[in-house]
């Protein structure tokens, strides 16, 4: 049998008083995610262990099975190897937003739409005032790029600046954790500060201001960490003799490239509410033709939450549902070998919030001959009386990968 987990960024909410206290997965239409429910078995699953910020590289490697206080080194090497940046033994590497801020505080961790083609001329223009034979900038995708620091030391505290949107930033600057580290952060704050001299009137930002749209006018670096020890889930799971995962994101790609998954791009895959959705699910398609193992990842809800936009990411759950798990539904049943499909989030953005949360997500898991539970939907509530009950740790990867 051949597997697949369809995975919504993100997509896990709260009761929402203007929806009648319904969670969004409860009062979107997905025929077809409800259908997964109906006809599969049920449950919740802690995706961050105590500890553990929910941030969606712990919530990601968690779902396939890795011990996060084994592997977890931050963000930054895994968009590393998305990117084909090999790291030696003491580099560290973080990641480095391109955000907005706005007299004293971080207006967005994400400069509102900003593309890859102008983060590019930033991040190079960067390099050229800032990088040195131990600083350098790679450019990433669209908002989220790399920083990596020879002879770094990762013992940081450090705040993703999805969390701290409308607050002032100084709040929130990196600090040490232990004196060896005080170099480093110091190093870290002072590129900030330089960062925003140089780039509040680059002619890019002037132009993006006088259109109306906000600037990108200062890194903000965090989640740094060194080469993670990540076993290839071909030597874990002896049935996944080839895999891939589907992403527009580039911390999923590190994942899957430490996981020995192949990475295949999607022309059109955005990681936002315009992102591709047919092309990642043919994609899949055409990899379960060839692969034991997919991993399908959409990013388009996260986004939305972060924005506090409840009804683009409404939006966002029901094309998931319409215009990626139909059709794959659809087109496995013409695949010569039985798959086995699951669905869930990774973690919860409540739009409220605006941020992750570390509520245990919903899962669903299918496949053809299996015993339905009595769960009628896919959301948070009604996975509560799946019979997996509530998972935690390897648990959910290899009972998937039991059939």
């Amino acid at each position: 049998m051949k597997h697949i987990i369809i995975l919504g960024d993100g997509m896990a909410d709260w009761a929402v008083p203007s929806l009648g206290g319904k969670t969004l997965l409860q009062h979107a239409h997905v025929p077809h995610m409800d259908w997964l429910a109906r006809e599969g078995r049920n449950g919740l699953l802690v995706t961050v262990p105590i500890g553990f910020h929910p941030g969606s590289e712990v919530a990601n490697s968690s779902i396939l099975g890795y011990d996060q206080h084994i592997v977890y080194e931050g963000r930054g090497p895994l968009e590393a190897a998305s990117i084909g940046v090999e790291l030696d033994e003491d580099d560290l590497a973080l990641r480095c937003n391109l955000v907005c801020i706005e007299g004293d505080k971080l207006k967005n961790h994400s400069c509102g739409r900003l593309e890859t083609e102008e983060a590019d001329i930033l991040i190079k223009f960067l390099q050229e005032k800032l990088g040195n034979e131990r600083i350098h900038f790679y450019t990433g995708v669209q908002y989220r790029h790399l920083l990596v620091v020879k002879g770094g030391n990762k013992h940081l505290r450090c705040v993703p600046p999805h969390d701290i949107p409308g607050q002032p930033f100084h709040n929130f600057l990196i600090q040490a954790d232990g004196a060896e580290a005080q170099e480093t952060a110091k190093l870290l704050n002072e590129l900030v500060a330089a960062s925003q001299r140089i780039l509040e009137n680059h002619p890019l930002n002037m132009q993006r201001k006088k259109e109306g749209r906000d600037p990108a006018n200062s890194i903000w670096p965090w989640g740094g960490g060194y080469r993670p020890k990540m076993v290839p889930l071909t030597e874990t799971y002896p049935q996944i003799e080839r895999g891939a995962v589907i992403t527009a994101v580039d911390l999923i790609r590190g994942i899957g490239h430490y996981a020995g998954l192949r990475v295949i791009n999607v022309e059109g895959a955005t990681g936002l509410y315009d992102t591709n959705y047919e092309g990642k699910a043919q994609a899949a398609l055409d990899a379960l033709s060839t692969d034991d193992f997919v991993y399908v990842h959409v990013e388009a809800s996260d986004e939305a939450g972060h924005e506090g936009d409840m009804h683009l990411k409404l939006q966002t759950i029901e094309d998931l549902d319409k215009r990626l798990i139909a059709p794959i539904l659809d087109g496995v049943k013409d695949l010569d070998e039985p798959v086995a499909i699951a669905l869930l989030p990774d973690h919860p953005t409540p739009c409220e919030y605006r941020t992750h949360t570390a509520d245990p997500v919903p899962f669903v898991i299918y496949y053809p001959g299996i015993a339905p539970d009595h769960v009628q939907t896919f959301d948070e509530m009604a996975a509560q009386a799946g019979a997996y009950g509530t998972l935690q740790g390897d648990e959910f990867i290899n009972l998937f990968m039991q059939n």
